[in-house]
Formats: structure tokens, sequence, C-alpha cells
């Protein structure tokens, strides 16, 4: 291990192994060779770690004491699909190494390894991880917020699929965000140029479905006073966003199947074919294998909508979020209520971050927006969280309250913006110095409250 790791650099590898001595050796030489590491003495403490240190390379030894390597990449396989792992061992057989290749892992090599080729390896599963999350501007996601380990594994399998043209399957409770991640999806992909089309499938009866999706031409159905083109012709170039796919009626799975492996549509009341070319991406809150195993979902229509399956975790899978999501809708609907001074109390923000959250990210946006519209004051009690947590009838002040709060807030932002010189807030007020001095201790508010030590 003598050369350096080119343009590799600080790359993270996280190393574990029960043997202090060899996993300091293995730190010494991979940090010698430019990577950044980090050390578990067992495959416990190397999932402590995943969430916070990140690596792009797990390298572990096969057998330890406790939690061994193959478990070790069993578990690291299902919470963080997209990370490589090299298992090291020195009991080395070819079965083993067949079992380890069957299942996934990345590579597998025999004590004493040969240093040049552990190096090697290395570099091929960084550089595996950096065309897997490759380092753009990021604009494909910016509609998604979020600081969580779990979403960030979904972002990077999204970001791995959204080069090709497989279809897509989305998995999720309502209200997580299935539809923004499609938009993500069509956007960090070839066809980003062209159009996004979405149309929601939940409880629209087949006739309406086929022509939203296949069109119509003039006079096919009363009521088709002009053509429709459909969204498959509309998406031309681009992606068809099938939202809640798992309720489209049995019937109607049929001629979308059809669609699908012919790659054309027959509008309603038309003769010809048109030929189509689009990326099909669903999602539903229903799980489509179980309903087709159940017969209610076409298994031959499955496994054409459902080539990568991508699971978005709910809220309450998400906790490091809730403040990060809360803030970001308050900036917003602050802004479009004219409320730009409004902030939580801080009891307000625990009943955030310990609520359940069933209606996940939906949810959290309307409670944002009721307390919102119903604070009377600059700060956001825990009161009218509660109150629409819970979704309970608010209150409606009364007119002379509304008022009386509406006064003291003006008031308030006058100050803060004049810094509490008074003579400069009365003039913006158009009011007097006596009279704006009268408002004030009506409200009990002191101006030298907002002066600004210099």
């Amino acid at each position: 291990m003598n050369g350096k790791a080119t343009n590799l650099h600080k790359s993270r590898l996280l190393v574990v192994d029960d043997d202090p001595d060899l996993l300091r050796l293995l730190a010494i030489r991979l940090n010698a060779a430019g990577y950044e590491v980090g050390t578990a003495a067992g495959g416990e403490q190397a999932l402590a770690m995943l969430p916070t240190f990140r690596p792009q390379v797990l390298l572990t030894d096969l057998r330890m004491d406790g939690m061994d390597g193959i478990a070790l990449f069993d578990t690291v396989s299902r919470r963080h699909p997209t990370l490589p792992v090299i298992i090291l061992t020195a009991h080395g057989t070819i079965p083993e190494a067949v079992e380890a290749t069957r299942r996934g892992i990345f590579g597998f090599l025999t004590k004493p390894f040969d240093p040049k080729l552990l190096l090697e390896q290395i570099e091929s599963a960084v550089r595996l991880r950096a065309l897997e999350s490759p380092k753009d501007s990021g604009d494909w996601r910016s509609e998604i917020l979020t600081r969580s380990h779990a979403m960030e594994e979904v972002l990077s399998q999204a970001r791995r699929v959204a080069e090709g043209d497989a279809s897509v399957f989305i998995h999720g409770e309502s209200g997580t965000g299935k539809e923004l991640l499609a938009k993500a999806i069509h956007l960090a992909g070839r066809r980003a140029r062209g159009p996004f089309s979405a149309l929601n499938c939940a409880a629209m009866p087949e006739h309406l479905l086929e022509s939203e999706l296949f069109g119509h031409v003039k006079g096919a159905f009363t009521g088709a006073v002009t053509a429709h083109k459909g969204l498959f012709v509309a998406a031309a170039g681009g992606t068809l966003f099938l939202d809640e796919a798992g309720d489209m009626p049995l019937s109607f799975q049929a001629k979308l199947l059809r669609v699908l492996q012919e790659r054309q549509v027959r509008p309603v009341g038309a003769t010809q074919n048109v030929p189509v070319d689009v990326r099909i991406l669903c999602a539903s809150h229903r799980d489509l294998e179980i309903e087709t195993k159940e017969g209610r979902f076409r298994e031959d229509l499955y496994y054409r909508l459902c080539v990568v399956t991508l699971r978005l975790p709910s809220l309450a899978e998400r906790p490091e979020d809730i403040l990060l999501l809360a803030d970001h809708f308050l900036d917003i609907l602050a802004k479009r209520y004219g409320r730009e001074e409004l902030c939580f109390a801080p009891e307000a923000l625990e009943l955030l971050v310990q609520a359940p959250w069933p209606g996940n990210v939906r949810q959290l946006f309307n409670v944002i927006e009721q307390s919102v519209a119903l604070s009377s004051g600059p700060v956001i009690p825990p009161v009218l969280v509660g109150r629409a947590l819970r979704g309970e009838p608010q209150e409606i002040p009364s007119l002379e309250e509304a008022k009386t709060d509406f006064e003291r807030d003006y008031l308030i932002r006058l100050l803060r913006l004049t810094q509490g010189n008074v003579t400069h807030a009365a003039r913006l007020a158009k009011r007097n110095r006596t009279e704006f001095y009268r408002i004030l201790h009506r409200h009990h508010l002191d101006p030298a409250q907002f002066k600004v030590e210099t």
C-alpha cells in the first residue's frame, strides 16, 4: 500500500475487525493511502457508526466474536443497500467466496492479503459509489429537504436508477412525498428536458382513466366536444407518473398493460394507434406485491411497473427531519400570510417532535398552516399546535380581540424596524409622538427593549 488513492482523497472507509492490532495496522496503511478511516471493533459498533460517519466503503473481517462479517453485511444491505462491502478472512474458501459473491458482497480477500490488490478493490468500490451518488448541483432533488440517513439512502438509489429507463414503483404511506420523489427521478434522468405528467388514479372510473391517459377524439362520447390527446402523448419524451396505481380497476389494468407492451395507445373513439415514448413511474400507499398475491392487481402488470421498487420512509421514521421541515413550512406560510416575524414557542416545537404524524409530511404542513393562520402574536404557542394536531375546532377570536392583536403586532414590527426610535416609528405610523406613546402604553410596550446597543 505505497501508492496514494488517485483523485479519491478523503473518501471515507469504515474498517471493522475484532483484532485491535490488525485494525490499527489497516487504519495506518489506509490513512497513508489517502483515505479518511473510521474503525470499529465489531459489527454492532460498526452499525452504530454508519449513520454519522457515512463511509463510501465498508471493510470487515469475516470471523469476529458476536456479529460476523456475513451477518454485518446482511444488516448493512437492508439498511444501506448501495454501500459496497469488502470482506477479509483468514479462513477463505471457494464456497465462502461464491456465497459472498452471490449475496452481493463487493469484494472477498483472503489473509494474508496482497496490499496492492486490496487498494485496487477499495478504489474500485469508491468509484462505484461515486457513480451512484454523482457530485452534481443537487438541483434534481432541491424540493426534497432532509437530513435523515434513511431518506439519503432512498435518494441515492433514486439517483442510481434515474439514468436508465426502467419503470420505478415508489411505495410509501400517504403524505410521504411520493410525487416529489418521482419528479426528482425525472429531473435526474436523461428525460429531464421532456415533460413530467402526473395522474392520481385513486377512485377514478375506468372510462375517465382511459380518456385521461389515452386521449379521445371529438364526439367519442357525450361531452367530448373537442379532441384530447391524453397524458401518454402529452408526456412524449418525458415521464408519466401514475399516483395510487394500486387503485386502478382490474379491467383497466389489462388495457394499460397492452399500451406498455406495444408502446402505442389508441384514443377513445379512434381507429388508429399512436406511438408513445414515455418512462413510467408509479406510486401507491398499497403494497402491490400483496395486492397481486390477493388477486387485486395483475401479476403481469406488476412486473412491468415494478422493475425497481423504492420505499419512502414515513415521517415517524425520519424524526430528525420534523423541525427542518417545520421551519421550512413556517417560512413559506409566514410569507404567504404576511407574518414574516413568526416563530414557534419552545414548547410548541416539543409537541411537533413528539407527535406520531400518521399523515406524514402532508399532515405536518397542514398543522403548520393552521397554526400560522390562527396565531395572534409573533410566537406560535403550544396550544395552537396541540389543537391542530388533535384536529380540534379552533376558537375564532372576537373582532375586538383580533384588532387588538393586530395593532400589537404592528407596533412590535415598527419598533423593531426603527430599533426603538419612537419619533421615527410615529412618523411611519402617521401619528403624532404623544398619541403614539399613548398607544404603546396601552399595549405595555417599552421602546427601550427594542434599542440595539452599539
